[in-house]
Formats: structure tokens, C-alpha cells, sequence
């Protein structure tokens, strides 16, 4: 794999932020937003990586992984007939799509008892006396376990501070969306959910969790947004050494974000304190990080991943383009 020093040139020339002022803008953790008058949208999704809810820096390459990897997957919706906003990818960084309003929540499909953040069925099950979004977890279960079935658990949708957990039964309450609404949005991401396990499982990888995000058109069509199955936004593990693993109590074999949470937490980060955690994020763990990205677009496309050394000019040159456009 002769990425590491490719990727290495790549520390000081990654990704970070797009001005480009000729358009409306809303800047996500990690992509930009960009709205232009003739009715286009485009994203351009950077390197930034953020865990725990806290930007943390860049790593190199990461907005190429994720935009392609989206892509891929966004492709694959139509297998299950569940619309989404994609129309092109003309850069590696950078998706046209269609515009739409995200709805107030997201959306998190769990298979398996797992994680390390605050919103996690792990946590939950050790603080929360195993009640996660309402739904109470079966008892006597172990770190990593597979649950008897999937667990859909919401969370809001943070301008400012951490996503929260909530339940269906609080949304409606609170009026944050309807009842159909919810329960359409629901729908997809189990279908969703289930298709891409299919797809991950014929690669030999577990798709262990993934968060969706979803938004209305124009039209009050509900589309998937975003992202869908990409390191950010869901879990996968290695399937051929889950099993044994587990039995030994070790932690699963991953190829996901949760790599650059470990290594932050194992580095010294404690996720109850008032410390941020890019502190502990180091060139090393970039590179590291990188080459994980790398591994799991080949493994779960099974295409090449060549990492294309970018800059902000070609990007800004085809927002510009899209800027003039006809309507």
C-alpha cells in the first residue's frame, strides 16, 4: 500500500475551509454548504474530522473518501427505491445536489451494544440502567454484542454543543416532526440499514451502526441527505475476526471514525472532562487515520482508493462555474 507518503506530503495541503463568497452558505462539522441564486447546491466535503462533537484538525484525503464513498453508495438507493439528493460529483471533494430543508433529528440504526460517546447504546446501557431513546436494552448483554434486533434511537440535530438522544414518543410531543413523517423517515433507514448490511457482509465487513439524515424538498418530498455509510457516519468491524475477538474481550477490528476516537481516548482523553480533545491528535495518528480511510473505501467498494492531492482553487474554480450556470 504505498499511500503513507503520499499521504504524509499531504499534512500541510489538506482540505479545510472554502471561501467563496458570491453564494449563501451553512458550514457543517465537516462539509460546506453552498446555495447559489440559479437554484444549484453544492457541498464540498472537506478534511476536517471531528469526534465527541469537537473539530480536531484534518486528515488527508478524508473529504475524497467520503465524497466518493457517499456517492457510491448514494447510487445504490435506487436498488431499494428510497430517493436521495445526489445529482453529480465533479470533483472529489465536491457533490451537486438537489436542495432540500433537513428535518430537526437524526436518524441512528444500531446492530450491536458498542460505543464510546455520550449518545451511545454502551453508555447508555452503563449509566442510562440500560434505557436508550425509551427503549430498554436486554439485560446481561456484553460490550459489542449483537442485539436480538435493530434498535432505531434518534437524536436531535445540535446548531450549538452535542447531539442528544430522544424518543420517538418526545418527538411527536415536542412537535419536531409528525407522525408520518417520523415514521416514513424511520422506514427508509431501516431499509436502508438492512440493504447496506447485505452489501457489507458480501465484503466481509459488519456494519455495526450508522446515523442518517434526511430533509424535505421543495416539492415536501423526503429525501436522504448528507451522507449515507461512510467512516463518518457509521460503524463497520472486520467480520472474520469479530467473533473470536469478542470471545477474548478484545475490542472489535474497525475501519471507521471510532479508530481516531480510541486513539485520542488511549492517548489520554477523558470523555466526562472539560478537555478538548484535539489536543491529543497528533500527525501520526493523521497519517494512521488516512491509511484507514484508504482501507475501507477498497474494501467496501472494491475499487482502487488513489488519493488525488487537491487544492482549494480547483474547488473554489468549480463552485464559480456552478455559481453561472443558467437557471
Amino acid at each position: 500500500m504505498p499511500w503513507q507518503s503520499i499521504i504524509e506530503d499531504a499534512l500541510t495541503r489538506t482540505i479545510d475551509r472554502i471561501d467563496f463568497p458570491p453564494a449563501a452558505r451553512f458550514s457543517g462539522k465537516v462539509r460546506e454548504n453552498f446555495m447559489f441564486d440559479n437554484g444549484a447546491m453544492a457541498i464540498v466535503v472537506t478534511d476536517r474530522v471531528s469526534v465527541f462533537d469537537y473539530g480536531i484538525g484534518t486528515i488527508p484525503f478524508k473529504g475524497q473518501v467520503l465524497n466518493r464513498l457517499a456517492a457510491w453508495w448514494f447510487d445504490k438507493l435506487h436498488e431499494i427505491d428510497v430517493p436521495h439528493h445526489l445529482v453529480a460529483t465533479p470533483h472529489p471533494n465536491v457533490s451537486f445536489v438537489k436542495r432540500a430543508a433537513p428535518i430537526p433529528i437524526e436518524v441512528i440504526v444500531r446492530a450491536y451494544l458498542t460505543g464510546t460517546t455520550t449518545t451511545s447504546s454502551w453508555y447508555a446501557y452503563q449509566n442510562h440502567g440500560r434505557r436508550i431513546c425509551g427503549i430498554e436494552m436486554p439485560p446481561g448483554m456484553n460490550k459489542n454484542e449483537k442485539f436480538p434486533g435493530l434498535l432505531v434511537t434518534p437524536t436531535t440535530k445540535a446548531v450549538v454543543g452535542h447531539d442528544a438522544n430522544i424518543s420517538r414518543a418526545d418527538i411527536l410531543a415536542e412537535g419536531l416532526v409528525g407522525e408520518a413523517l417520523y415514521d416514513l423517515a424511520e422506514n427508509y433507514a431501516l431499509r436502508m440499514f438492512n440493504h447496506a448490511s447485505a452489501a457489507a457482509a458480501d465484503r466481509g465487513l459488519i456494519l455495526v451502526d450508522t446515523k442518517y439524515e434526511m430533509g424535505l424538498t421543495g416539492e415536501g418530498e423526503l429525501i436522504v441527505i448528507d451522507e449515507v455509510h461512510t467512516p463518518d457516519s457509521s460503524r463497520y468491524w472486520k467480520a472474520d475476526t469479530y467473533q473470536s475477538r469478542l470471545s477474548a474481550g478484545q475490542e472489535p477490528e474497525n475501519l471507521d471514525k471510532e479508530f481516531v476516537r480510541r486513539m485520542i481516548v488511549d492517548a489520554g482523553y477523558d470523555v466526562d472532562s472539560s478537555d478538548e480533545p484535539k489536543t491529543y491528535f497528533t500527525d501520526t495518528m493523521r497519517v494512521a487515520a488516512a491509511e484507514k480511510y484508504g482501507l475501507l473505501f477498497e474494501a467496501m467498494t472494491g475499487e482502487a482508493f488513489e488519493p488525488k492531492l487537491s487544492d482549494v482553487g480547483s474547488i473554489e474554480r468549480i463552485l464559480a462555474e456552478a455559481a453561472k450556470a443558467p437557471r
